[in-house]
């Protein structure tokens, strides 16, 4: 590159992100002509930027437009330099970092490895880096990431080379790894939606996936935009980037760590995220679709690219296809992901029959057959069914049907629909190129529709959820009944907590002698039934492990021997309570969460909880809707609903109890965790057969408890 003729002098600096993603100047800073070096890859990939690229060397001096410092570079730009891209080695990156700070750059591209992630004198370089980015206050990308890319600007930090041929697109692409936001990135190349922005995070020293996802909420070339998470470190700032950016743009996410990889992810990112499934509840209460790898996730984001439906609690699918075959696996794996195919109204079914023979169902899915004239009025018939919010399109390719020409002419507008088809590349491609024009996103094949069609119900929902956050339970401590705000904390104590609360618990005394024991025995018994009799110690949470619980006390004499196994094992007080009626019993707990603070879980009771982690989680506080919906998000929720003659779930009562437990955690900052194990859902209600209340200068222990 040759030296710019006209020199500028360096006045101006950008804030934020526009330094880095709107570069008005590039320097380069280890720039190569060498093949296979980084800096000549850099370099290759940043060539097709229409601003000044400055290419520095200090070994390659007195070349043809490579310049000897960064000084010199900037100095000799005829625009402002913002953006520092570095190909130089960990140990040689702070010096250079104040180096371009020092001469009016605002933002940098830190490429290389070798920082904590490798250990040793790793952990100083990035130390070093650390302190050199806050003294000058420059913006750091990076390190050990492959770059970037802004394809609708020619700007491309990348030292892949398949980054060329990226075209722009509307989604935007935040990847925790490098590698990850270039496989995101030519997947939806080839899925015919293109790029708006990529980033790889790397170890994230300075710039973070909050910072990108608060730009891509402002940014106008992005429509939708796809989150790969490895690590969270901060929580609550992740959370309200996301809520921030879904409330205007739909936002997919895909979390790792479903399974051990703990040794290869703390090698590669340096830390480990939290719990898998919190990080994934509380995004998709934040607004997020969550899924559950990179396919799904390009599918999901293609087909939310287009149209945003309205919020709804259940959007429902109308499915047109003109293949039998494909348009089963379509609805089953819509059925599977509980998305309705609603039969359609029979005014519906009418303007159908009008075009197609009775030799197809025509109800929904509605099967065409071999598409032919009158294939828009099916169409419109199907989109403008009261029952459907979706409008769902398959066909392999043929050249009886133009499938973007009769979306058009159905005039569907109303009602977001995506299209899936099949046949030879060329078909598909010209396919894709058609629909774009009306704003119809194309997938191929039928699993595919169906993945974008199932995420599409599934941002309704989360936008549906969201609309009632404005009643979010705040932070309250009962006024009356919870005594102090620290413990110790003993059953009795942790259900009074809950008594002021408003949830309800077993009728209950509290003895410290035989006499006030069968007392309290008669009392509990006078019209009839049989009581639990329970050690009662603070120090002691895992009482059923010792021996500590006693059930089914129906006489005086059953008393007597509960009383003295309990006092074998050291007791000197009691809780005696009426035995509950029979239920499906759950687990409800809120606990401050290290990586998103305050989070309340929802599961079923037992082992079965540890077993299958069949658990929903939500942030706090939490609102009244989002908290009715979480029963439902469990794997067991039959059970909940009057299984075999079981009783049936007071939603609105646990939603009640949901919100109170969360509140009474955030308003008192002494309670590290509190649950109810087993919250037995009744046919009178949810009653708490057990509480544990943790102040947080205690061991967070579990509770596993008697029925």
């Amino acid at each position: 590159m040759s030296a710019p003729a006209a020199p500028h002098v360096q006045t101006a600096v950008r804030t934020g992100l526009s330094a880095l993603f709107e570069p008005r100047g590039i320097v380069l800073v280890g720039a190569s002509s060498t093949p296979g070096k980084l800096g000549a890859a850099m370099a290759e990939s940043l060539a097709a930027f229409g601003g000044p690229v400055l290419h520095v060397n200090s070994r390659a001096a007195g070349t043809p437009g490579v310049f000897a410092g960064i000084a010199e570079a900037v100095a000799a730009s005829p625009e402002p330099v913002d953006l520092a891209v570095l190909c130089v080695p960990a140990a040689a990156t702070a010096e250079a970092l104040r180096e371009a700070a020092a001469h009016g750059v605002s933002a940098a591209l830190v490429c290389a490895g070798g920082f904590a992630e490798a250990g040793g004198a790793g952990l100083e370089h990035e130390a070093a880096v650390r302190a050199a980015a806050a003294e000058a206050g420059i913006r750091v990308l990076g390190p050990n990431t492959s770059g970037f890319f802004v394809p609708h600007r020619d700007l491309r930090a990348s030292f892949v080379p398949g980054v060329a041929g990226l075209r722009a697109g509307s989604v935007g692409v935040v990847a925790a790894s490098g590698g990850v936001n270039h496989v995101l990135a030519f997947h939806l190349e080839r899925a015919g939606v293109g790029v708006s922005l990529g980033v790889g995070i790397g170890a994230g020293l300075g710039v973070t996936a909050p910072d990108v996802l608060e730009y891509l909420a402002e940014d106008e070339a992005t429509a939708a935009v796809a989150l790969h998470l490895e690590t969270v470190a901060d929580g609550p700032r992740l959370l309200d980037a996301v809520r921030r950016l879904s409330a205007r743009k739909p936002v997919v996410a895909l979390v790792v760590g479903r399974n051990d990889v703990s040794e290869f992810a703390q090698s590669h990112t340096g830390a480990l995220a939290t719990s898998w499934r919190t990080t994934r509840a509380v995004l998709r209460q934040a607004g997020a679709v969550v899924v559950d790898d990179e396919t799904e996730l390009v599918d999901a984001v293609t087909a939310l690219s287009g149209r945003r439906p309205a919020p709804r609690e259940a959007a429902a699918v109308g499915l047109v296809t003109a293949q039998a075959g494909p348009g089963l696996i379509i609805a089953d794996h819509l059925h599977g992901a509980g998305v309705p195919l609603p039969r359609l109204a029979d005014a519906s079914q009418r303007a159908i029959a009008e075009v197609l023979p009775p030799l197809t169902f025509q109800a929904n899915p509605v099967d065409t057959g071999r598409p032919g004239p009158g294939y828009d009025r099916v169409l419109r018939a199907v989109a403008q069914d009261p029952a459907v919010d979706l409008l769902g399109i398959y066909a392999i390719t043929e050249p009886v049907l133009d499938l973007a020409a009769a979306v058009r002419d159905a005039g569907v507008d109303g009602v977001p629909a995506v299209i899936g088809v099949d046949g030879p590349e060329g078909d598909v491609r010209r396919a894709r190129e058609a629909a774009a024009g009306l704003g119809v996103p194309v997938l191929a094949g039928p699993s595919a529709l169906a993945r974008g069609l199932a995420a599409l119900a599934a941002d309704a929902r989360t936008q549906h959820l969201r609309e009632g956050e404005d009643d979010g339970a705040a932070a309250r401590w009962p006024s009356d009944g919870a005594g102090p705000l620290s413990g110790p904390w003993d059953e009795d104590r942790a259900k009074g907590l809950l008594d002021a609360l408003g949830i309800r618990t077993p009728e209950r005394r509290r003895a410290t002698t035989r006499a006030e024991a069968h007392a309290a025995f008669a009392e509990l018994t006078r019209s009839g039934g049989a009581v639990a009799v329970k050690l009662l110690d603070a120090g002691v949470l895992h009482k059923t492990e010792i021996g500590g619980v006693h059930l089914g006390i129906d006489s005086a004499a059953r008393l007597d021997a509960a009383l003295d196994a309990l006092e074998a094992i050291g007791a000197s007080a009691f809780l005696l309570e009426r035995m509950a009626e029979p239920g499906v019993d759950l687990v409800l707990g809120a606990r401050w969460d290290p990586v998103f603070g305050p989070v309340v879980v929802l599961g079923l009771g037992g082992i079965a909880t540890e077993v299958y982690a069949d658990v929903a989680v939500r942030s706090l506080p939490v609102s009244r809707r989002s908290a009715l919906a979480m029963p439902d998000e469990l794997a067991a929720r039959e059970l909940l609903h009057g299984f075999r003659g079981g009783p049936e779930l007071d939603a609105g009562a646990l939603a009640d109890a949901v919100r109170a437990l969360g509140g009474a955690l955030l308003a008192n900052p002494r309670i590290a965790e509190a649950e109810i194990n087993p919250l037995r859902v009744t046919q009178n209600g949810p009653v708490a057969l057990d509480a544990v209340v943790i102040e947080a200068a205690a061991t967070p222990l579990t509770v596993e408890e008697d029925a």
